[in-house]
């Protein structure tokens, strides 16, 4: 009988021995994907999205408060001192917009836009999470199997330990465009009849939808 269930922040990427990422995942899709640094750097790994016109997307909690962390996107090795556009909170919407000069990024970057989902996520549909150096094919979970203490987390992907932590990009495999930007794990601990022990296991990744995305985005914005 499972008895607590656990909404934690990603501290780190989990590689798994023996596992392979999956096959035919959209590679192209990894030049929107960077690493976000806090300075002093952190121990853990931190990603974006690029949206397009110097603007990077990724949940709040990688960045913290920024005032503080003074943020930077990390393109190929490279440091970017950011903007902050518009912060969010774990515990509200956890998202938070950065901004670079344009100009400096480079021209493969600059010459891209992405584009936000506009129908809901449906259980079943196949979706790519992506960091800088992997796109793995995973999909949508139903919000029934999200235990009920998380329930407002419905957005969600399976494949746990294989997919990007917090900040990747969540893509729609088919039509390319931004499903959401990855926020938490679920889990559930529980009592195992069998032997009487506490177990934890996670179930899904939540990720804030492109609906909240573009109602976090500051009024006017075009990409």
């Amino acid at each position: 009988m499972w008895i607590r269930v656990i909404v934690g922040v990603f501290v780190v990427q989990v590689s798994l021995a023996g596992h392979c990422w999956a096959e035919n995942a959209d590679n192209s899709l990894l030049a929107f994907a960077v690493n976000i640094h806090r300075t002093p750097e952190q121990s853990w790994p931190g990603y974006g999205i690029y949206l397009g016109k110097g603007l990077f997307i990724t949940a709040a909690h990688v960045v913290g408060r920024a005032w503080m962390t003074s943020p930077k996107v990390v393109i190929a090795g490279r440091e970017y001192p950011t903007q902050v556009v518009k912060e969010g909170s774990f515990e509200g919407t956890d998202l938070t917009l950065l901004s670079v000069e344009e100009s400096v990024l480079p021209l493969r970057l600059r010459l891209r836009r992405n584009t936000l989902c506009k129908d809901p996520p449906s259980p079943g549909k196949q979706v790519v999470s992506v960091i800088p150096d992997r796109a793995v094919l995973s999909y949508i979970v139903s919000p029934a199997k999200i235990p009920n203490a998380a329930r407002r987390f419905n957005t969600a992907i399976a494949d746990v330990a294989l997919t990007g932590n917090s900040g990747s990009g969540v893509f729609d495999a088919k039509s390319r465009c931004l499903l959401g930007i990855m926020s938490r794990k679920i889990s559930q601990t529980g009592i195992r009849a069998d032997t009487g022990k506490s177990e934890t296991r996670d179930i899904a990744k939540y990720f804030v939808p492109a609906s909240e995305i573009a109602a976090f985005l500051p009024a006017g914005l075009t990409l």
